[in-house]
Order: C-alpha cells, then structure tokens, then sequence
C-alpha cells in the first residue's frame, strides 16, 4: 500500500526575509520582461521599425529566457544555486544600460536577448532554492507569493514604463530596474543561504547546447513566419529546431548524467503541469503585448494611461494567489488548473468580442481581469506541481521548466500573437491600399510604409498630412483585423490547454498516490 505524501512543512531561517529577497530577484527579472511593450510605439517611431523587428524587441528577453534556463538551472543545481543567482543580476546591469542607449533596433534585440540570458541565470534559481529551503503546505504558499508578486510585477512594469515615457525618451524603460537590481544583490548576498541540497552529478554540457538551439530556433521560425520572403530562412529554421529535437532526446536517453532526465519528464503531474502553465503564462505575456499597442495605437491612450490599464490583472493575480495556495491543498491542482483556464477564455473572448475602437475603459479593464484572475488561479499549481514531481537535487530542473512555461510561453505566445498581427495587418492594409483610388504619391515606397506596420503608417501620415486622417483610419482599421486573429488564437490555445488539463492530469487522491510514489522511487525505497 502506498503512504500518503508528507504533509508536513519546513522552511529555513528567517523564511519571510529570505523569500522576500528571492521574490525581489525574481522581480527584477519580471519587470525587465514587461518594460519593453509599453515603449513598442515610441522604439517603432525612433527607429521606423517593421512588425516584426517590434515583435522581436518584445520576445528577445523571453527568447533569452526560455533558451537558457533548462541549462542554466542544471549548472546552479551542481555548482551552486546562490552563485548563478547574483551572477544573473550582476550581468542584468550592462544588459539594461546597452538597451537604454541602443542606436538601432538590431542592437536593443540583442541588448534584449543578453538580458533575457541574465535573467535566466537568476530567475529559475529563485523556484529552484524555494524548492530546496521548504516543503509541505509551506512549500505551497511560498510558490503562491512568489508566482503572483512575479505575475504582479510583470503586470506592474507597463505602468512604470509609461510614467518614464511621459518624462523622458524611450530608453528609459530600460533603466527602471537597476535601483532594483541594487537592492536585489545585497539582498542575495546577505540572506540568501549557499550549497543547500545540490548535486555533485557533472552537467551534460552538450544536452544544455542543443537545448539551447532547439528552443531559439522554433521561436525565430515563429517570428520571421509572416515576413515576405523568408521562406527559405523558415524553413531552415524549423529544419534546424526539429533536428536539434531529434538529437536532444537522444543524447538524454544515452547521458550517463542527463541534463533533461525524461523519465522524470514523463510523469504525468510533471508534464501537463508544463503544458499546462505554458499556455497560462503564455497567455498573459501575449494579451499584454498586444494590448499595450491596441490601446496607444488604437484608443490613444497615453503611456501611462495604457500602463495603468493594466492595474486589474496586478491586483487581482496578487489577491487571488493565496487563494489559490488553498484550493490546491482543498481540491487539487487539477480543479485548480482548470479554474484559471476558465477565466483566462473568457479574458481572451472578451478581447475578441468587445476591444473595438471608441470603446470605453470598462471592457478593457474587464479583458485584463479575467486574465489576471485567470493566472492567479493557475500559476500556483503549475509551478507546484512541477517542484513537487522531483527529487530536491533536480530542483533546477523543475524551477528551468517552470521558468521555461512563463518564457517559452511568452516567447511562443507572444511570436504567434505577432506572427498573426503582422499577418493581419499587411492583408488589410494592402487591401486598403489596393482598393483606393489612384493617386500618384502612393508610391511603391509608401505602400511599403503603410503595410510594413502601424507605426510605419504614422510616420507616412506625418509626412502626407492632406492625407493624415485617412491613413491612421487604414492603418487603424487593419491593425483591428491582426489583433483579433490573435485573439482568436488565444481563445485555441487556451481551449487546447483546458482540454490536456482535464484529459491527463489526476485528480486530487490521483495526485497524491502518485507524488508519493515518485518520493518513494526517487529515494529508493
């Protein structure tokens, strides 16, 4: 007969300060993720930037996120938790200031990206130590603050991001974290214990490099998808992921120390929490950033209105979270999971039904609280139940995936939201262009302009101002047709999720009878 899973707690020394300085790393990743997408229509103008060179400033910090932290997690797990943790916040420094100060969008990608591989040093060791420091309910409850104050500030970045906007240029967006950044390593230093529960197993470097590969290709072949002419870059692309993937599993199944252990992967409270939180979190970066450029490009809000629009989904993940803490322990992750994912759809079905242009702020406010409400509910028992599924030694494993389900889920969602964006917003505005009457200043060159994104279109108004009205109008108009198949994709997705949630994942006993037989196997009792 199989025990029930220990419901004891245990927690380290000074366990509200030490959590309080892990969630203060953890926000500093966060922020830094969110700053990017309220400043996307002042970078589009500074730079006359395409869509898609936007959506990948706005996934560059998730595509670094998500490429790294598998690897990263497994080097913190062997050679210290602590030292990746304030080694991630040391290099988030330089990676700010290079965005700040970027003189092109190519360079601010790759200012992004860096930040996104700091973050991904620091920000999957914060779940990996709240894994290795408690257990029991206390586990529970430290994952629930941590996942809703990350989620809270994420949401929070926009508002800050707009206040720097009215004030200053937009690099300063980038530059909001680094008092934080501060205050954050002192904090690490001093309160954050070293070597607990980690392993002397060597790291399968070549498992962390294709790890690496697989996830940045898929994610450029999303992104560069809608581009005219790249074909041939996408399909070497996703060539390129899908072999990475084959050669991925291979080397894990033949590691005498694998990096990805896929046994452990395989279980099912495991890997439907993974896919489960993928969508969920996923689902929240990609409403943020095309919300940010519905509302300033189409409602014309300011930076800061748009910013504080987003304050409903701040508030209620933070309020729902411990909430959420206690109907995993009443009801289960698997009811828990599934609550979140009814309010995540209707959060996307009432951005599909009612964002419109002229529409006032209460159907905006209500997209953002289902939303957030929706991920305060799930991100608990996705985070959870991944930490709880493996041995304390693999902690770096389920805090990388973990992490993984918020970046890669950023980065897919957010490269897909764009994909189909820009998709929809080159077939309307061409078809507006081809539909108008003859006129000799439409140019090949400004069809170009008007099609290539909405901020390319603002410029050209600024430029033909006879003609102004009727461009933002076309431009208007045809951003409203991307943004709702975006929408619609949303809605999919999450759909997809609900329906792996209730398919695969047990039920409360279910889930308790096998935790216990993972402790029990990975103990070797």
């Amino acid at each position: 007969m199989t025990s029930s899973p220990d419901r004891r707690s245990s927690a380290p020394a000074r366990p509200g300060l030490v959590l309080a300085a892990l969630i203060m790393v953890a926000a500093v990743a966060n922020l830094n993720l969110a700053v990017a997408n309220v400043a996307l229509p002042d970078i589009g103008r500074a730079f006359d930037s395409s869509q898609t060179a936007l959506n990948l400033i706005a996934v560059a910090y998730s595509l670094g996120l998500a490429c790294s932290v598998i690897y990263l997690g497994a080097l913190g797990d062997r050679y210290g938790r602590k030292l990746m943790l304030v080694t991630g916040i040391l290099l988030s420094v330089p990676a700010c200031l290079l965005a700040a100060y970027a003189p092109t969008d190519t360079v601010l990608i790759v200012a992004r990206l860096v930040g996104g591989l700091s973050a991904g040093m620091a920000y999957p060791t914060t779940l990996a130590l709240i894994a290795a420091l408690w257990s029991g309910p206390a586990r529970t409850r430290s994952i629930a603050l941590w996942s809703a104050t990350g989620g809270a500030i994420a949401s929070l970045g926009p508002l800050a991001a707009g206040f720097a906007l009215e004030r200053f240029w937009w690099g300063s967006v980038f530059l909001i974290t680094l008092p934080l950044a501060a205050v954050a390593l002192i904090m690490a230093i001093m309160l954050v214990p070293a070597h607990v529960n980690e392993t002397t197993e060597p790291v399968d470097n070549l498992g962390g490099i294709l790890s690496i590969i697989l996830v940045g290709a898929a994610i450029l072949a999303i992104n560069f998808a809608p581009v005219p002419n790249s074909g041939a870059l996408v399909a070497g692309l996703a060539v390129l992921a899908l072999a990475a993937v084959v050669a991925f599993v291979l080397r894990e199944r033949r590691a005498a120390n694998p990096l990805y252990h896929l046994g452990i992967a395989s279980r099912r409270v495991f890997w439907v929490a993974a896919c489960a939180g993928i969508i969920v979190f996923g689902s929240l970066m990609g409403a943020m950033f095309i919300g940010q450029q519905f509302l300033q490009n189409v409602l014309g809000y300011s930076t800061v209105q748009a910013g504080m629009a987003i304050l409903p989904a701040a508030i209620l993940m933070v309020i729902i979270a411990p909430r959420s803490a206690k109907l995993v322990e009443s009801h289960g992750a698997r009811f828990t999971l599934l609550t979140g994912y009814v309010f995540v759809l209707l959060g996307f079905l009432t951005m599909l039904l009612l964002w419109r242009e002229g529409i006032g702020y209460w159907q905006v406010g209500l997209g953002y609280a289902l939303i957030g409400t929706g991920v305060g509910f799930a991100g608990t028992p996705a985070s959870h139940s991944l930490t709880g599924s493996v041995p304390v030694t693999r902690a770096g494993m389920a805090s990388g995936t973990a992490d993984l389900q918020r970046d890669l889920g950023g980065a897919v969602m957010q490269s897909i939201f764009g994909a189909l964006l820009t998709a929809g917003y080159a077939s309307a505005a061409a078809a507006a262009v081809t539909a108008a009457p003859p006129n000799p200043t439409i140019t090949a060159s400004v069809q170009t302009q008007l099609t290539k994104s909405f901020s390319s279109a603002a410029t050209t108004a600024e430029q033909y101002p006879q003609y102004s009205a009727q461009i933002i109008a076309g431009a208007k108009a045809a951003f409203l047709q991307g943004d709702q198949w975006a929408y619609l994709a949303g809605v999919i997705a999450v759909l997809i999720g609900a329906t792996i949630v209730f398919v695969f994942f047990p039920a409360k006993n279910d889930e308790q009878r096998l935790l216990a037989e993972y402790a029990a196997t990975d103990s070797g009792t």
